[in-house]
């Protein structure tokens, strides 16, 4: 579970969050839509631990923002899985290295690192291109080895920052697929996007935020 208790955040320019106030439950799957700059991401950063609040707090599992030593920062992370927008993959490693990367930072044991990298790949369906680089595939197949990167270490929440902002409707749709199917299977999903053509004809929870406000 993640809780988000009204969380203020103020910068030098101005911009931040002014009250945010967001809850989202195991298997929960929650679109959070706005304007470019209304503080989306900035949301997602509260969640996995890269900001902090001047007011307010976050809670992720059983960990509170105001009391989390700076050493547990890291362990948070591994129960997340994060996708970006602009896939964030390691140029110089090919699909498998990239996904497997993350079991290595957490000293998983080789035979664990192979058998859950390759079943991540399986569930994107890329486990073909497993020796491919990045350089080699399209947007579409770049954004699926994110998404095994976020779900191979099982998290139990995925924070989904614009995943189908630098793709083409067909591909943003086959995108959608792949979360719905994590989604049903138990994996909470907190998706955060400006695209109000996608969660229109969508019956999940859609939280509105504006000028750094929970609207809804």
């Amino acid at each position: 579970m993640v809780k988000i208790y009204r969380a203020k955040m103020r910068y030098p320019n101005g911009d931040g969050l002014d009250r945010v106030d967001l809850e989202v439950k195991n298997g929960e799957f929650v679109y959070l839509v706005g304007p470019s700059g209304a503080g989306k991401s900035t949301v997602l950063k509260l969640i996995y631990m890269e900001e902090f609040p001047s007011e307010g707090y976050v809670t992720v599992a059983s960990y509170n923002s105001n009391e989390i030593a700076p050493g547990d920062i890291p362990y948070i992370r591994r129960k997340l899985g994060i996708i970006f927008q602009d896939f964030k993959l390691l140029e110089d490693r090919d699909v498998f290295e990239n996904v497997a990367f993350v079991l290595h930072v957490t000293g998983a044991r080789r035979k664990d690192v192979k058998r859950k990298t390759l079943r991540a790949l399986a569930e994107v369906g890329l486990s073909h291109k497993s020796r491919k680089l990045p350089h080699e595939l399209s947007g579409g197949e770049q954004q699926r080895v994110a998404i095994a990167r976020a779900i191979v270490n099982d998290p139990f929440i995925l924070l989904a920052d614009e995943p189908t902002g630098n793709l083409d409707p067909k591909t943003s749709v086959e995108i959608m697929n792949i979360l719905d199917k994590l989604n049903a299977r138990g994996t909470a999903i907190l998706m955060a996007t400006h695209n109000y053509e996608l969660v229109n004809s969508t019956s999940r929870r859609i939280v509105s935020i504006k000028k750094g406000r929970t609207l809804s």
